[in-house]
């Protein structure tokens, strides 16, 4: 897709329960955002969502219906129907191993088994989209048309949680054809604040912070915003902590009242005979109108103290009043209900309770003044007079002693109507709503150190000499170029200056970078790979079509000692959204990956979820990590960040020729490293896996290559640095004097700069 403005822009917001459609026709020169309220099984109504379900006849794998068709009697309770439900939090190999391991018998058996429901229900969604929305475009076809696919995310998803979901999404037929794209948006509670700040901008001051509580059916998001720009008339939001996230929702409410009648119905079963099977009858109850139109209702004025559901298949005359059966319905009472939903409340509120304590922590001066809700449970009368009553009434919290709740305009449509309305801001003001957001964890490249004897860090870790010059260097080094909670713009890219030396005649032209993530605090940042750091991805730069006649030849005199050989300067450039990265490649000022994208080889996940990120295996070389010595020939150029940041140290990268070595091995007798393979076990099993992002438009053009993240990440908010490369100086280096043990290049400082990757340009 170029970047023509596109005709059509389409969000799908997949819900643990429901799944609501937004739109923006652009076409007919219209920006409201509307939303799709026709669906299959309900063409006489209007509903906002519709169910995320999707039933399979059993032992088939084509789907028999989805949505409301799946709510017909022969579907729910047919004996010859596998229903599926409740499967989004699957999606992430650690979710599922924890239900595998709590409920074997109901978990899915597999992760590609929730791959095939995802696919297949976004397929039927794809097909009712483009059903509903074709007739309406102005001037082009379907095919023809420039669409744009938004997806939400929850916060609680992993980079590669969310690469696996778009990938999902784009075989389901979504970006199918050339003039069309699927994109990443905002996290779930980014898309809610951004629809509240354009439907309620009234209620929002200047600098007012606004936590945002985006609770749905499966997972509950929350962001601390603060509001600038008011009187432009077009508010903007800039985030002022990491997102929170958590697996809180109406759907454990669901499930908690499915056991609670299985129990029940298992001992009246025990004295009686149903004539039903517990599990099968308590499930449908719960799925019933007479449960669900209840637990809407709970807390509301027409709450009512007494609500009955009909046990299904019993006879209407069975009873037994040890566990409230009478004619065939069970008696509930307004407690009952009340623990139920307690339960998430509890957790909800705990959830919160941390997310002001860091935001006091950060900011102590800063009071929040709204509490925003948005989502299914959001919407539930009884949370908000619990919220109301602990955070309003009863005094609050230190940093929000004025705290005022409030309800998002459409709250089970904000995300899907937010995420349009965010990208429609930026086409119309070239900026978004959300200008900057905060990174969730630090990010980083591996890199080659110059080895210094008299570094305790160096000292025991593995070692390799770079054969174009003799020198020895620390290997599985890292360099930081985002560190966690720090604010990133939105609107801005961050640009890696590489050096490459390639030998004459060498055929290679394509490099990887390894770029690395870490979730620990910024002062417990780690020097090197090891447990508090792990391999993110890895990004191929192809340099086939640069001009080979830019290289700069070295060691071409012949006084030089050394090996003759070029070097390469070129830049990677990173694009941070608040779930996706995309990468560009630059050189000598321009575009390389213009048609053909940035290869991204993404680390496999180790199941369960272990408490960081999971190991990958590189083909080649690292950068080079180095403090230089103030030598005439070189001019380090700082970055705005570093000018006011004087434990910046002034750090080169240079990509050689050896390939690092696993993680953890050292470099064999001869000093050279062996690459592992490309795709393999790990020595723990685990596997990685690669995928070409395809990302060349219908005309030729070319867009980023968008490889979506999640969230784990927020964004990056550091402005992209000069247009300067990392040189690699000729002569020997010194270590200068002022590099401390704490290895960030000021004996007094603690804490990394904010951008260990700015660029240093070594001078002709």
């Amino acid at each position: 897709m170029d970047g023509s403005k596109p005709d059509l822009l389409v969000g799908i917001d997949f819900g643990m329960t429901c799944t609501g459609v937004s739109y923006a026709n652009l076409s007919i020169g219209s920006e409201n955002v509307k939303w799709i309220q026709k669906w299959p099984g309900r063409s006489q109504a209007n509903e906002n969502k519709v169910p995320t379900v999707v039933v399979y006849p059993r032992n088939q794998l084509v789907p028999s219906s989805w949505g409301f068709w799946s709510e017909t009697a022969s579907e729910q309770h047919g004996d010859d129907k596998d229903y599926r439900d409740w499967f989004k939090t699957y999606l992430d190999p650690a979710r599922l191993a924890d239900k595998q391991q709590a409920d074997p018998e109901d978990a899915p058996k597999s992760i590609q088994e929730v791959e095939k429901w995802y696919e297949d229900y976004l397929r039927l969604l794809y097909r009712h989209i483009e059903f509903k929305l074709a007739s309406e475009l102005q001037g082009a076809t379907w095919q023809d048309a420039r669409i744009e696919f938004i997806f939400s995310v929850p916060t609680t998803w992993r980079p590669e949680v969310v690469e696996t979901y778009r990938v999902i999404a784009q075989r389901a037929g979504f970006g199918g054809w050339p003039s069309h794209q699927v994109t990443i948006g905002l996290t779930e509670a980014e898309a809610a604040a951004v629809h509240t700040s354009i439907e309620a901008s009234g209620i929002f001051r200047e600098r007012d912070v606004l936590l945002v509580c985006d609770a749905g059916g499966g997972t509950t998001d929350l962001s601390v915003l603060r509001v600038t720009d008011t009187g432009n008339q077009s508010l903007s939001l800039e985030q002022l902590d990491v997102v929170f996230g958590a697996t809180i929702g109406s759907a454990a409410i669901d499930n908690d009242f499915d056991t609670f009648v299985r129990g029940r119905l298992e001992q009246a079963d025990r004295h009686t005979s149903l004539g039903v099977e517990p599990e099968a009858a308590s499930w449908q109850m719960m799925k019933s109108k007479d449960f669900q139109n209840t637990k809407c209702e709970h807390g509301s004025p027409d709450d009512s103290p007494i609500f009955s559901v009909p046990i299904p298949k019993v006879n209407p005359h069975y009873a037994d009043h040890s566990v409230a059966i009478e004619n065939g319905e069970m008696r509930f009472s307004r407690e009952d209900l009340r623990r139920l939903f307690d339960m998430q409340v509890q957790k909800l509120i705990a959830l919160i309770d941390s997310q002001l304590q860091s935001i006091q922590k950060k900011f102590p001066d800063q009071q929040v003044a709204h509490l925003v809700l948005s989502g299914g449970l959001g919407h539930s009368p009884y949370v908000q007079q619990r919220l109301r009553s602990r955070y309003v009434a009863g005094g609050g919290h230190p940093n929000a002693r004025n705290l005022q709740v409030r309800i998002a305009p459409d709250p089970q449509l904000a995300v899907c109507k937010g995420i349009v309305a965010d990208r429609v801001r930026k086409l119309k003001a070239g900026k978004a709503v959300l200008k900057s957001r905060c990174c969730r964890a630090s990010y980083g490249t591996i890199c080659k150190e110059l080895y210094n004897k008299n570094k305790p860090q160096h000292l025991g870790r593995p070692l390799t000499v770079d054969p174009m010059n003799g020198k020895t260097y620390v290997t599985q080094s890292i360099a930081w170029f985002i560190v966690r909670g720090e604010p990133v713009s939105s609107d801005s890219s961050i640009t890696h200056n590489f050096t490459r030396k390639i030998q004459p005649g060498d055929p290679r032209k394509a490099f990887p970078t390894s770029v690395v993530v870490s979730h620990v605090e910024k002062e417990f940042l780690p020097h090197q790979m090891g447990p508090d750091a792990k391999i993110l991805c890895e990004v191929q730069s192809d340099l086939s079509g640069a001009d080979e006649r830019q290289f700069k030849r070295k060691n071409r005199h012949f006084w030089n000692t050394g090996k003759p050989y070029f070097k390469v300067d070129y830049q990677v450039k990173v694009l941070i959204g608040p779930a996706d990265i995309r990468f560009e490649l630059w050189f000598n000022g321009q575009k390389l990956n213009k048609d053909e994208p940035i290869k991204v080889e993404w680390t496999a996940s180790e199941v369960p979820e272990p408490p960081r990120p999971t190991k990958a295996v590189w083909k080649e070389e690292e950068p080079v990590l180095r403090v230089p010595a103030q030598k005439p020939s070189m001019n380090f150029r700082r970055t705005p960040q570093e000018l006011g940041n004087s434990s910046s140290p002034n750090l080169l990268h240079e990509m050689g020729s050896q390939s690092p070595p696993p993680m953890g091995s050292l470099s064999n007798a001869s000093g050279a490293l062996s690459p592992p393979a490309q795709s393999g076990l790990y020595s723990n099993g685990m596997r990685t896996s690669s995928s070409q992002l395809n990302l060349r438009d219908n005309a030729g053009g070319s867009r980023s290559p968008s490889v979506n993240t999640g969230l784990d990440f927020q964004g990056l908010h550091i402005q992209s640095p000069p247009p300067s490369s990392p040189g690699y100086p000729n002569g020997n280096e010194k270590i200068p004097t002022n590099v401390a043990p704490n290895g960030y290049g000021n004996p007094g400082s603690s804490s990394p700069p904010r951008n260990y990757l700015a660029g240093f340009r070594e001078l002709p």
